[in-house]
Protein backbone atom coordinates (compact mmCIF):
# COMPACT_ATOMS: atom_id res chain seq x y z
CA UNK A 1 0.00 0.00 0.00
CA UNK A 2 2.86 2.39 0.84
CA UNK A 3 4.53 1.69 -2.49
CA UNK A 4 1.29 2.27 -4.43
CA UNK A 5 0.68 5.52 -2.55
CA UNK A 6 4.21 6.76 -3.30
CA UNK A 7 3.75 5.92 -6.98
CA UNK A 8 0.46 7.87 -7.10
CA UNK A 9 2.12 10.82 -5.33
CA UNK A 10 5.04 10.88 -7.76
CA UNK A 11 2.65 10.70 -10.71
CA UNK A 12 0.62 13.60 -9.31
CA UNK A 13 3.75 15.73 -8.79
CA UNK A 14 5.03 14.99 -12.27
CA UNK A 15 1.64 15.84 -13.76
CA UNK A 16 1.52 19.11 -11.81
CA UNK A 17 5.03 20.06 -12.91
CA UNK A 18 4.15 19.28 -16.54
CA UNK A 19 1.08 21.52 -16.40
CA UNK A 20 3.10 24.37 -14.86
CA UNK A 21 5.80 24.09 -17.53
CA UNK A 22 3.15 23.87 -20.24
CA UNK A 23 1.47 27.01 -18.89
CA UNK A 24 4.72 28.95 -18.80
CA UNK A 25 5.59 27.87 -22.33
CA UNK A 26 2.15 28.82 -23.64
CA UNK A 27 2.41 32.20 -21.90
CA UNK A 28 5.84 32.79 -23.43
CA UNK A 29 4.51 31.88 -26.84
CA UNK A 30 1.64 34.34 -26.43
CA UNK A 31 4.00 37.15 -25.43
CA UNK A 32 6.28 36.34 -28.35
CA UNK A 33 3.39 36.35 -30.81
CA UNK A 34 2.17 39.69 -29.43
CA UNK A 35 5.61 41.21 -29.79
CA UNK A 36 6.30 39.67 -33.18
CA UNK A 37 4.06 41.83 -35.35
CA UNK A 38 5.18 45.23 -33.92
CA UNK A 39 8.80 44.13 -34.11
CA UNK A 40 8.39 43.03 -37.71
CA UNK A 41 6.76 46.37 -38.61
CA UNK A 42 9.52 48.25 -36.82
CA UNK A 43 12.11 46.28 -38.77
CA UNK A 44 10.40 47.11 -42.04
CA UNK A 45 10.22 50.82 -41.16
CA UNK A 46 13.90 50.94 -40.24
CA UNK A 47 14.80 49.14 -43.45
CA UNK A 48 12.71 51.65 -45.42
CA UNK A 49 14.35 54.59 -43.63
CA UNK A 50 17.79 53.22 -44.39
CA UNK A 51 16.90 52.98 -48.06
CA UNK A 52 15.39 56.47 -48.21
CA UNK A 53 17.95 58.37 -46.10
CA UNK A 54 21.27 58.18 -47.89
CA UNK A 55 24.59 58.73 -46.05
CA UNK A 56 25.23 62.44 -45.51
CA UNK A 57 28.50 64.33 -45.65
CA UNK A 58 26.84 67.12 -43.66
CA UNK A 59 23.51 67.54 -41.86
CA UNK A 60 21.78 70.86 -41.18
CA UNK A 61 19.15 71.44 -38.47
CA UNK A 62 16.47 73.74 -39.90
CA UNK A 63 14.59 76.15 -37.59
CA UNK A 64 11.34 74.37 -38.50
CA UNK A 65 12.59 71.03 -37.14
CA UNK A 66 13.63 69.50 -40.46
CA UNK A 67 17.03 67.90 -40.84
CA UNK A 68 18.55 68.54 -44.26
CA UNK A 69 21.13 65.94 -45.27
CA UNK A 70 23.81 66.87 -47.81
CA UNK A 71 24.14 63.70 -49.89
CA UNK A 72 26.75 63.07 -52.57
CA UNK A 73 25.34 63.67 -56.03
CA UNK A 74 26.19 60.13 -57.10
CA UNK A 75 24.47 58.56 -54.06
CA UNK A 76 21.05 60.22 -54.39
CA UNK A 77 17.86 58.10 -54.42
CA UNK A 78 17.35 58.47 -58.20
CA UNK A 79 19.91 55.82 -58.98
CA UNK A 80 18.04 53.12 -57.09
CA UNK A 81 15.64 53.02 -60.05
CA UNK A 82 16.26 49.97 -62.29
CA UNK A 83 16.30 52.17 -65.40
CA UNK A 84 18.85 54.55 -63.88
CA UNK A 85 21.45 52.16 -62.45
CA UNK A 86 24.01 53.11 -65.12
CA UNK A 87 22.60 56.56 -65.83
CA UNK A 88 25.03 59.28 -66.90
CA UNK A 89 24.07 62.55 -65.22
CA UNK A 90 23.16 65.38 -67.59
CA UNK A 91 24.76 68.42 -65.99
CA UNK A 92 23.53 71.13 -68.37
CA UNK A 93 20.21 71.41 -70.23
CA UNK A 94 19.41 73.20 -73.46
CA UNK A 95 17.42 76.22 -72.31
CA UNK A 96 14.21 77.36 -74.02
CA UNK A 97 14.41 80.44 -76.21
CA UNK A 98 12.73 83.56 -74.85
CA UNK A 99 13.23 82.81 -71.17
CA UNK A 100 12.09 85.74 -69.04
CA UNK A 101 13.36 86.49 -65.57
CA UNK A 102 10.82 86.83 -62.74
CA UNK A 103 9.55 90.34 -62.01
CA UNK A 104 12.22 92.37 -60.25
CA UNK A 105 11.16 93.29 -56.71
CA UNK A 106 13.02 94.28 -53.61
CA UNK A 107 10.53 92.15 -51.69
CA UNK A 108 11.12 89.04 -53.79
CA UNK A 109 12.40 86.36 -51.41
CA UNK A 110 14.58 84.83 -54.14
CA UNK A 111 16.58 88.04 -54.44
CA UNK A 112 17.49 87.77 -50.78
CA UNK A 113 19.14 84.44 -51.57
CA UNK A 114 17.23 82.47 -48.92
CA UNK A 115 13.96 81.23 -50.41
CA UNK A 116 13.88 78.25 -48.02
CA UNK A 117 13.89 78.35 -44.23
CA UNK A 118 16.81 75.94 -43.76
CA UNK A 119 19.13 78.34 -45.60
CA UNK A 120 19.37 80.41 -42.41
CA UNK A 121 21.11 77.48 -40.68
CA UNK A 122 23.72 76.53 -43.27
CA UNK A 123 24.30 75.28 -46.79
CA UNK A 124 25.38 72.12 -48.56
CA UNK A 125 28.75 71.93 -50.33
CA UNK A 126 29.04 71.63 -54.09
CA UNK A 127 28.99 68.03 -55.28
CA UNK A 128 26.12 67.21 -52.92
CA UNK A 129 22.35 67.68 -52.98
CA UNK A 130 20.17 68.71 -49.98
CA UNK A 131 17.52 66.14 -49.01
CA UNK A 132 14.93 66.51 -46.26
CA UNK A 133 15.49 63.57 -43.91
CA UNK A 134 12.54 61.20 -43.57
CA UNK A 135 11.73 60.23 -39.97
CA UNK A 136 10.00 57.27 -38.38
CA UNK A 137 7.12 59.59 -37.45
CA UNK A 138 6.71 60.52 -41.13
CA UNK A 139 6.27 56.90 -42.16
CA UNK A 140 4.00 56.05 -39.23
CA UNK A 141 1.52 58.69 -40.43
CA UNK A 142 0.99 56.65 -43.60
CA UNK A 143 -1.69 53.96 -43.37
CA UNK A 144 0.70 51.60 -45.14
CA UNK A 145 4.40 52.26 -44.62
CA UNK A 146 5.43 51.42 -48.18
CA UNK A 147 2.90 53.96 -49.50
CA UNK A 148 4.47 56.91 -47.69
CA UNK A 149 5.14 59.70 -50.17
CA UNK A 150 2.72 58.39 -52.77
CA UNK A 151 -0.71 59.64 -53.75
CA UNK A 152 -3.79 57.53 -53.23
CA UNK A 153 -4.98 55.66 -56.29
CA UNK A 154 -7.35 57.71 -58.40
CA UNK A 155 -10.22 56.28 -60.47
CA UNK A 156 -9.07 54.67 -63.72
CA UNK A 157 -12.38 54.65 -65.60
CA UNK A 158 -12.24 58.30 -66.67
CA UNK A 159 -12.73 59.75 -70.14
CA UNK A 160 -9.43 61.44 -71.09
CA UNK A 161 -9.92 64.40 -73.43
CA UNK A 162 -11.29 67.34 -71.43
CA UNK A 163 -10.11 68.66 -68.09
CA UNK A 164 -13.65 68.84 -66.74
CA UNK A 165 -14.17 65.14 -67.54
CA UNK A 166 -11.05 64.27 -65.58
CA UNK A 167 -11.67 66.52 -62.61
CA UNK A 168 -15.32 65.75 -61.95
CA UNK A 169 -14.47 62.15 -61.22
CA UNK A 170 -11.60 62.63 -58.79
CA UNK A 171 -13.61 61.84 -55.68
CA UNK A 172 -12.61 63.97 -52.70
CA UNK A 173 -10.33 66.27 -54.72
CA UNK A 174 -11.47 69.74 -55.77
CA UNK A 175 -9.74 72.13 -58.13
CA UNK A 176 -9.70 75.66 -59.48
CA UNK A 177 -7.47 75.58 -62.55
CA UNK A 178 -6.58 77.09 -65.88
CA UNK A 179 -5.53 74.72 -68.64
CA UNK A 180 -4.63 74.25 -72.30
CA UNK A 181 -5.05 71.14 -74.42
CA UNK A 182 -5.24 70.04 -78.03
CA UNK A 183 -1.60 70.56 -79.00
CA UNK A 184 1.83 69.12 -78.28
CA UNK A 185 3.46 70.87 -75.31
CA UNK A 186 7.10 70.66 -74.32
CA UNK A 187 6.96 72.56 -71.06
CA UNK A 188 5.31 75.34 -69.09
CA UNK A 189 6.14 78.21 -66.77
CA UNK A 190 4.35 80.33 -64.18
CA UNK A 191 4.91 82.71 -61.29
CA UNK A 192 2.97 81.37 -58.28
CA UNK A 193 1.84 83.47 -55.32
CA UNK A 194 2.82 81.74 -52.04
CA UNK A 195 0.47 81.48 -49.03
CA UNK A 196 -0.09 79.25 -46.01
CA UNK A 197 -3.72 78.07 -46.26
CA UNK A 198 -5.30 76.51 -43.18
CA UNK A 199 -6.03 72.76 -43.23
CA UNK A 200 -9.06 71.50 -41.30
CA UNK A 201 -8.02 67.86 -40.78
CA UNK A 202 -4.60 66.25 -41.03
CA UNK A 203 -5.40 63.90 -43.91
CA UNK A 204 -6.30 66.80 -46.20
CA UNK A 205 -3.94 69.06 -48.15
CA UNK A 206 -3.94 72.29 -50.12
CA UNK A 207 -1.58 72.84 -53.02
CA UNK A 208 -0.87 75.20 -55.90
CA UNK A 209 1.01 73.71 -58.83
CA UNK A 210 1.57 73.02 -62.51
CA UNK A 211 0.68 69.71 -64.15
CA UNK A 212 2.40 68.48 -67.33
CA UNK A 213 0.15 65.66 -68.60
CA UNK A 214 -0.06 63.02 -71.31
CA UNK A 215 -2.08 59.83 -71.70
CA UNK A 216 -5.32 59.16 -69.82
CA UNK A 217 -6.55 58.12 -66.41
CA UNK A 218 -7.28 54.67 -67.81
CA UNK A 219 -4.13 53.35 -66.14
CA UNK A 220 -1.47 55.04 -68.26
CA UNK A 221 -1.48 58.74 -67.33
CA UNK A 222 1.97 60.36 -67.35
CA UNK A 223 2.22 63.40 -65.07
CA UNK A 224 4.97 65.77 -63.93
CA UNK A 225 3.93 68.18 -61.18
CA UNK A 226 5.57 70.96 -59.18
CA UNK A 227 4.52 73.83 -56.92
CA UNK A 228 3.90 74.48 -53.23
CA UNK A 229 1.75 72.56 -50.78
CA UNK A 230 0.59 72.37 -47.17
CA UNK A 231 0.20 68.72 -46.18
CA UNK A 232 0.21 67.75 -42.47
CA UNK A 233 -0.07 64.07 -43.35
CA UNK A 234 3.06 64.10 -45.49
CA UNK A 235 5.29 66.43 -43.46
CA UNK A 236 3.82 66.46 -39.94
CA UNK A 237 3.24 70.23 -39.89
CA UNK A 238 1.36 73.04 -41.64
CA UNK A 239 4.34 74.68 -43.33
CA UNK A 240 4.21 75.76 -46.97
CA UNK A 241 6.69 73.59 -48.86
CA UNK A 242 8.15 73.25 -52.34
CA UNK A 243 7.17 69.91 -53.85
CA UNK A 244 7.35 67.78 -56.98
CA UNK A 245 5.51 64.64 -58.09
CA UNK A 246 5.62 62.23 -61.02
CA UNK A 247 3.81 59.11 -62.22
CA UNK A 248 3.66 57.08 -65.44
CA UNK A 249 0.64 54.91 -64.57
CA UNK A 250 -2.08 57.25 -63.25
CA UNK A 251 -0.76 57.14 -59.66
CA UNK A 252 -1.32 53.39 -59.40
CA UNK A 253 2.17 52.24 -58.51
CA UNK A 254 4.91 54.48 -59.88
CA UNK A 255 6.26 57.83 -58.78
CA UNK A 256 6.16 59.80 -55.55
CA UNK A 257 6.52 63.19 -53.94
CA UNK A 258 9.90 64.89 -53.97
CA UNK A 259 12.83 62.47 -53.57
CA UNK A 260 10.88 59.90 -51.55
CA UNK A 261 11.47 57.31 -54.26
CA UNK A 262 13.87 56.89 -57.15
CA UNK A 263 13.29 58.85 -60.36
CA UNK A 264 14.05 62.58 -60.23
CA UNK A 265 17.76 63.35 -60.73
CA UNK A 266 18.74 66.44 -58.72
CA UNK A 267 21.83 68.48 -59.52
CA UNK A 268 21.27 71.58 -57.34
CA UNK A 269 23.15 71.81 -54.05
CA UNK A 270 21.10 74.83 -52.92
CA UNK A 271 17.39 73.87 -52.96
CA UNK A 272 15.83 71.02 -50.97
CA UNK A 273 12.65 69.68 -52.56
CA UNK A 274 10.10 69.24 -49.77
CA UNK A 275 11.61 71.98 -47.59
CA UNK A 276 9.75 75.00 -46.19
CA UNK A 277 9.41 78.08 -48.40
CA UNK A 278 9.99 81.38 -46.62
CA UNK A 279 8.57 83.99 -46.47
CA UNK A 280 4.90 83.64 -47.44
CA UNK A 281 2.24 86.22 -48.29
CA UNK A 282 -0.19 87.86 -45.85
CA UNK A 283 -3.62 89.33 -46.49
CA UNK A 284 -3.43 93.03 -47.36
CA UNK A 285 0.32 92.90 -46.77
CA UNK A 286 3.53 91.94 -48.55
CA UNK A 287 3.16 89.44 -51.38
CA UNK A 288 5.71 86.76 -52.23
CA UNK A 289 5.88 84.41 -55.16
CA UNK A 290 8.03 81.72 -56.74
CA UNK A 291 8.53 80.94 -60.40
CA UNK A 292 8.68 77.42 -61.80
CA UNK A 293 9.68 76.35 -65.29
CA UNK A 294 9.47 72.74 -66.50
CA UNK A 295 10.62 71.90 -70.03
CA UNK A 296 11.74 69.01 -72.19
CA UNK A 297 15.36 69.16 -73.27
CA UNK A 298 15.29 68.92 -77.09
CA UNK A 299 18.56 66.99 -77.27
CA UNK A 300 18.26 64.22 -74.64
CA UNK A 301 14.52 64.39 -73.96
CA UNK A 302 14.76 64.77 -70.18
CA UNK A 303 12.21 67.00 -68.41
CA UNK A 304 14.04 69.77 -66.51
CA UNK A 305 12.87 71.97 -63.65
CA UNK A 306 14.01 75.49 -62.80
CA UNK A 307 13.04 77.20 -59.52
CA UNK A 308 13.17 81.00 -59.69
CA UNK A 309 15.70 82.60 -61.99
CA UNK A 310 18.70 81.12 -60.20
CA UNK A 311 18.18 77.44 -59.46
CA UNK A 312 18.25 74.59 -61.98
CA UNK A 313 17.05 71.76 -59.73
CA UNK A 314 17.44 68.73 -61.98
CA UNK A 315 15.35 66.55 -64.26
CA UNK A 316 13.02 63.61 -64.72
CA UNK A 317 14.76 61.24 -67.19
CA UNK A 318 12.79 60.55 -70.37
CA UNK A 319 13.15 56.80 -69.70
CA UNK A 320 10.68 57.09 -66.79
CA UNK A 321 7.79 57.82 -69.14
CA UNK A 322 5.84 56.50 -72.08
CA UNK A 323 3.71 59.37 -73.45
CA UNK A 324 5.88 62.12 -71.95
CA UNK A 325 8.90 60.60 -73.66
CA UNK A 326 7.45 62.42 -76.68
CA UNK A 327 5.46 65.44 -75.45
CA UNK A 328 2.57 66.56 -73.23
CA UNK A 329 -1.01 66.83 -74.45
CA UNK A 330 -2.28 69.06 -71.63
CA UNK A 331 -0.89 71.66 -69.23
CA UNK A 332 -2.71 72.78 -66.09
CA UNK A 333 -2.02 75.50 -63.55
CA UNK A 334 -3.97 76.07 -60.33
CA UNK A 335 -5.06 74.87 -56.92
CA UNK A 336 -6.21 71.56 -55.48
CA UNK A 337 -7.54 70.53 -52.08
CA UNK A 338 -8.73 67.30 -50.53
CA UNK A 339 -12.30 67.50 -49.26
CA UNK A 340 -12.84 64.60 -46.85
CA UNK A 341 -16.18 66.10 -45.74
CA UNK A 342 -15.43 66.12 -42.00
CA UNK A 343 -18.57 66.05 -39.85
CA UNK A 344 -20.64 65.37 -42.97
CA UNK A 345 -20.11 68.81 -44.50
CA UNK A 346 -17.68 70.45 -46.90
CA UNK A 347 -14.18 70.94 -45.53
CA UNK A 348 -12.99 74.35 -44.34
CA UNK A 349 -9.55 73.66 -45.81
CA UNK A 350 -8.54 76.75 -47.78
CA UNK A 351 -7.23 76.95 -51.32
CA UNK A 352 -4.66 79.61 -52.17
CA UNK A 353 -5.11 82.51 -49.76
CA UNK A 354 -8.49 81.25 -48.61
CA UNK A 355 -10.20 84.14 -50.43
CA UNK A 356 -12.09 84.25 -53.70
CA UNK A 357 -10.57 85.59 -56.95
CA UNK A 358 -12.85 88.63 -56.99
CA UNK A 359 -10.87 90.17 -54.11
CA UNK A 360 -7.82 90.65 -56.35
CA UNK A 361 -4.17 91.40 -55.59
CA UNK A 362 -2.99 91.21 -51.99
CA UNK A 363 -6.06 89.24 -50.98
CA UNK A 364 -6.58 86.44 -53.50
CA UNK A 365 -3.80 84.09 -54.64
CA UNK A 366 -2.57 84.30 -58.24
CA UNK A 367 -0.66 82.62 -61.04
CA UNK A 368 0.97 85.11 -63.43
CA UNK A 369 3.11 85.09 -66.59
CA UNK A 370 1.68 81.81 -67.84
CA UNK A 371 3.72 80.38 -70.71
CA UNK A 372 4.15 77.12 -72.57
CA UNK A 373 7.17 75.69 -74.40
CA UNK A 374 6.42 74.79 -78.02
CA UNK A 375 7.98 72.27 -80.41
CA UNK A 376 10.72 74.74 -81.40
CA UNK A 377 11.82 75.08 -77.74
CA UNK A 378 10.40 78.59 -77.51
CA UNK A 379 8.49 80.01 -74.56
CA UNK A 380 5.27 81.65 -75.70
CA UNK A 381 1.88 82.65 -74.29
CA UNK A 382 -0.72 79.86 -74.12
CA UNK A 383 -3.51 79.86 -76.71
CA UNK A 384 -7.15 79.14 -75.85
CA UNK A 385 -6.71 79.22 -72.08
CA UNK A 386 -9.65 77.50 -70.37
CA UNK A 387 -10.72 77.36 -66.72
CA UNK A 388 -12.45 74.80 -64.56
CA UNK A 389 -13.72 74.57 -60.96
CA UNK A 390 -15.98 71.78 -59.68
CA UNK A 391 -17.78 74.07 -57.24
CA UNK A 392 -17.18 77.83 -57.70
CA UNK A 393 -19.06 78.51 -54.45
CA UNK A 394 -16.21 76.77 -52.61
CA UNK A 395 -13.18 77.51 -54.80
CA UNK A 396 -13.21 79.60 -57.97
CA UNK A 397 -10.90 80.83 -60.75
CA UNK A 398 -10.87 84.00 -62.90
CA UNK A 399 -8.43 84.72 -65.72
CA UNK A 400 -7.07 88.05 -66.93
CA UNK A 401 -4.39 89.73 -69.05
CA UNK A 402 -2.29 92.85 -68.57
CA UNK A 403 1.03 94.28 -69.73
CA UNK A 404 2.92 93.35 -66.54
CA UNK A 405 1.68 89.80 -65.94
CA UNK A 406 0.52 88.84 -69.45
CA UNK A 407 -1.76 85.81 -68.97
CA UNK A 408 -2.72 85.39 -65.31
CA UNK A 409 -5.52 84.23 -63.04
CA UNK A 410 -6.70 84.56 -59.46
CA UNK A 411 -8.01 81.42 -57.79
CA UNK A 412 -9.00 79.85 -54.47
CA UNK A 413 -11.54 80.19 -51.73
CA UNK A 414 -12.40 79.34 -48.11
CA UNK A 415 -14.19 76.04 -48.60
CA UNK A 416 -16.98 75.68 -46.06
CA UNK A 417 -19.33 78.69 -45.96
CA UNK A 418 -23.00 79.55 -46.26
CA UNK A 419 -22.74 79.09 -50.04
CA UNK A 420 -20.54 75.99 -49.71
CA UNK A 421 -22.26 73.78 -47.13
Amino acid sequence: MAIRFRQKTESWVLCTLFLIVLGLTTSALCVSSQDFLPNRRQFRIQRQLKKMNKPAVRSIQSPDGDIIDCVLLSQQPAFDHPKLRNHKIQVQPTFPEGMERPMESGENSEQKGKPQLWHSAGKCPKGTIPIRRTTEEDILRAKVAKNYGRKFHLPVNIRPPAAHDIRLNENGHQHAIAYVEGDNYFGAKAVINVWDPSIEVANEFSLSQMWILAGSFNGDLNSIEAGWQVSPDLYGDNNTRLFTYWTNDAYQGTGCYNLLCSGFVQISYEIAIGATISPVSYYNDKQYDISILIWKDPKLGNWWMQFGDRYILGYWPASLFSYLAESASMVEWGGEVVNSEPNGQHTATQMGSGHFPVEGFGRASYFSKLQIVDSTNNLRPPSDLNTFAENPNCYDVQTGFNSDWANFFYYGGPGLSGDCP
